[in-house]
């Protein structure tokens, strides 16, 4: 992935920045929607992660900043203990994905994958072909030389 996540808190707990970093995600910590405004790259966050459980009001302070804006960043995950599960009712609008602390590496890359899937409204659906035969693996439809079978 080319494009660069916002991540709060400014010191990320080193658990994320791992899984991020070996998922190959590039990323920027920032410590305020400000500093992530500041430093935003020109075509916008890809997205972002945000860590509530050192400081919850302060991160979903930054959420509803992030949330706000005239480009609204998306997809957003955040991570919560699960004494914060309440929260996500009346918070529903603020993020678009949750992960309950302490995670497992592969769920965080699970969950990012499906975001950005969701989000990239071009993405074509995964394809095999074998010469004139094609199957679509999202929708099991097949195809000979594009008439579709039974």
């Amino acid at each position: 992935m080319n494009e660069l996540l916002a991540v709060y808190p400014q010191s990320p707990a080193v658990e994320l920045a791992r899984t991020l970093d070996l998922a190959g995600y590039r990323w920027k910590a920032v410590a305020s929607a400000t500093e992530a405004a500041g430093h935003e790259p020109a075509h916008g966050w890809a997205g972002a992660v945000v860590a509530c459980s050192t400081d919850p009001e302060g991160a979903w302070a930054f959420c509803g900043a992030l949330r706000r804006r005239e480009n609204s960043v998306q997809p957003l995950l955040v991570l919560i203990s699960g004494a914060q599960l309440a929260d996500l009712e009346v918070r529903h609008d603020l993020f678009d994905d949750f992960c309950i602390t302490p995670f497992h590496p592969i769920e965080i890359e699970a969950r990012l994958r499906h975001l950005f899937s969701r989000d990239n409204s071009d993405a074509r659906p995964e394809l095999v072909q074998y010469n004139s035969l094609a199957l679509n693996l999202e929708t099991y439809q097949a195809t000979i030389a594009g008439t579709p079978l039974d």
